[in-house]
């Protein structure tokens, strides 16, 4: 990665024209990575994905390090990323890019998000082993756990911030007592 490209990145973060009200952040868009991620769509021949492809700057992140989103092929970095370093910024972006060129290929399948797919993504983008979430120095947040379901059959007990509102099986016991499928007698029942 070249010195100019990082100056560029941040000569545009840091211009005082960019100076917006905290209350209505707005995403920057970031030209020079959009360009460099639309080549290497292209390289891997993904033509749809070369030619929409967009990568933003968005300040309202805090604890995500990027996020990217299909079938929007847009992909939205922390702006926190550039008090790390550039190797970070673009691992991120490489890591997120990975998501997209991984949801392209299979259309509308669903994918596990960090599964085979993804993983085979990030070879060939060449961060091969990556991790699924970050360990950088960004802010965490901690959301309390207030959902608590237990499985009737082997007692084990869930913790959920979101109330479940559909129907929810133990996965183990579905697995031991009813060859993989879903079974009622061990749906999840809430206790707090």
């Amino acid at each position: 990665m070249s010195d100019s490209w990082w100056q560029v990145i941040r000569s545009i973060w840091n211009n005082s024209q960019l100076s917006w009200p905290a209350h209505e952040p707005k995403k920057l868009l970031d030209e020079v990575m959009t360009a460099r991620c639309r080549q290497r769509a292209a390289e891997m021949g993904l033509k749809k994905l070369a030619q929409e492809l967009t990568v933003f700057w968005n300040p309202r992140m805090r604890s995500t390090a990027g996020r990217a989103f299909w079938p929007h092929r847009r992909i939205e970095l922390n702006p926190l990323l550039t008090n790390i370093s550039a190797e970070q910024v673009e691992r991120t972006l490489l890591h997120e890019l990975a998501h997209l060129i991984a949801q392209e290929r299979v259309g509308r399948r669903r994918i596990d998000a960090h599964g085979p797919e993804w993983r085979h993504a990030c070879a060939e983008l060449g961060i091969r082993g990556e991790k699924p979430r970050h360990q950088l120095p960004l802010p965490r947040r901690t959301i309390e756990r207030r959902h608590s379901y237990q499985c009737p059959q082997c007692l084990v007990q869930i913790h959920r911030v979101q109330i479940i509102r559909r129907k929810v099986a133990c996965a183990a016991c579905c697995r031991s007592f009813s060859s993989g499928r879903f079974d009622e007698r061990f749906l999840l029942q809430k206790i707090s």
